[in-house]
């Protein structure tokens, strides 16, 4: 069977690659998961491996013959890939670039710079969100740490109360803003419009920040109270470096595909002819690839040059932000062949066929399915690609505001709860010196609280708009 093949049994739901019933495709899916709950947490299997073998292990249990599960597979991780791959490795460029120029630590000494005292947790979350735009969460942890063990050692801050702000900046750029990997797979399986999804994010993202950091922070600086660990204070990468990027440069750099993709949305609403000239220039210089191909070369001059890199030193850097990223797209991708295999078998539609007879939102729907799957595997992109595969089907007659949402209800879901078995929830308690108590009270129900504010906004705006 051909990839072409698959792709039109997938886009048409009455000819899956099997005949199975309701209730066997139901437990196919609990089977699927199960596997891959277990791999994940039992045997600690890498999650590539192990949304492979959910995969197949979902389609045997469908009943479906293996060599068209493994075409599904294979199809749905290729279609992923192709829409995502080279978005997530130019993010990953920009980011590196950002870090070893010293960007990022301009951004962080500018902005502490003019605050103090009561204005700190929200200097940290200002921060954490505009070096949380083109960074992982992973990255975005390791460089910002230092400066908030720093800044509660040398200010006599809380740390949870300098901490709790940072965490929740760069945790709901992860979750609900793209170019982060979870929601470019999301809305690529549900087809919906980037640059909308990026704007309805960021107002989602606004109160959601400000409620789960400054102000949740008063509270969890009261419940924990532990002091900076010294072992944890590393350098900072500009320590090295002769000079460093100007801060208007180097926001102006961060926002740039930011800017460009929404001015594509704005454009297209406006507008409304695609074969106006202007529509046609703003959809070209506002799709993802081309606002993040042109924001990653225009950083290699007020980034890279600004630091006074030479051009080897700029090809090592791109060279060294790739590596990383290696084991973030083979899980997309295997999170893509997931979702190609559940389509494919028929659950998306089974999916479709039941919820209307239930009288729950699509989007909470959504939100609830990806939380089950985060609570599950512990990681947001695995819970965020399941996810947007189960409810793919349900975006069909949505308008492309509410596909929007969908997307954003789905990443608001893959950050409920964070607990053992979540490697992001590891990184913190190392990092803040931390019992395992103490993390759950602080970093847990932070994550809690920006899955539910964030999911309960966007059912709100759904009713609205």
């Amino acid at each position: 069977m051909t990839s072409l093949s698959v792709e039109m049994l997938a886009a048409d739901p009455v000819a899956p690659i099997t005949s199975a019933g309701h209730a066997q495709l139901g437990i196919a899916v609990l089977a699927g998961i199960a596997v891959i709950v277990l791999l994940i947490t039992k045997f600690k299997v890498h999650a590539f491996l192990a949304l492979t073998i959910g995969s197949l292990a979902l389609g045997a249990f469908a009943g479906a013959p293996l060599d068209k599960v493994i075409a599904s597979f294979s199809a749905g991780l290729g279609s992923t890939v192709a829409g995502v791959g080279v978005l997530i490795a130019l993010g990953a460029i920009l980011g590196k670039l950002l870090a070893d120029s010293g960007g990022a630590d301009q951004i962080v000494d500018t902005i502490l710079a003019r605050a103090s005292g009561r204005g700190m947790p929200w200097a940290m979350v200002l921060i954490a969100s505009v070096i949380g735009l083109p960074l992982f969460f992973e990255v975005g942890i390791v460089l910002l740490i230092p400066v908030v063990l720093m800044v509660a050692k040398r200010g006599n801050y809380s740390l949870m109360r300098i901490g709790i702000p940072a965490l929740a900046g760069l945790s709901v750029m992860h979750g609900l803003i793209p170019p982060h990997p979870g929601p470019l797979v999301a809305i690529d399986a549900v087809q919906a419009n980037l640059g909308l999804t990026l704007a309805l994010g960021v107002l989602v993202a606004i109160p959601t920040v400000i409620i789960a950091g400054p102000l949740f922070s008063k509270f969890a600086a009261r419940w924990v109270d532990v002091p900076a660990p010294e072992k944890m204070i590393p350098q900072r990468p500009s320590e090295d470096l002769e000079k460093r990027p100007g801060f208007g440069a180097t926001v102006f750099t961060v926002l740039l595909p930011v800017v460009l993709m929404l001015a594509k949305a704005l454009v297209d609403i406006i507008v409304d002819d695609p074969t106006n000239m202007v529509q046609r220039v703003f959809d070209v210089i506002g799709s993802p690839l081309i606002a993040l191909l042109a924001a990653v070369i225009v950083g290699m001059f007020t980034l890279g040059r600004a630091a006074g890199f030479t051009k080897g030193r700029l090809s090592t850097t791109v060279e060294k932000s790739l590596a990383p990223i290696a084991g973030v797209l083979l899980i997309v991708g295997a999170g893509g062949g997931f979702k190609g295999t559940l389509i494919d078998s028929g659950v998306g539609q089974m999916v479709l066929e039941i919820s209307k007879d239930w009288s729950i939102p699509a989007l909470l729907l959504a939100w609830l399915i990806a939380v089950v799957i985060r609570l599950a595997t512990g990681s947001a992109t695995v819970a965020t690609v399941s996810a947007a595969g189960l409810v793919a089907p349900l975006a069909a007659d949505m308008s492309s505001t509410h596909l929007a949402l969908l997307v954003l209800a789905i990443g608001a879901g893959s950050l409920f709860f964070s607990h053992v078995n979540d490697a992001g929830f590891w990184l913190v308690k190392e990092y803040f010196g931390m019992s395992v108590g103490q993390t759950i009270k602080t970093w847990s129900v932070m994550e809690t609280l920006i899955s539910v504010v964030a999911g309960g906004i966007v059912l709100l705006l759904s009713l609205v708009i």
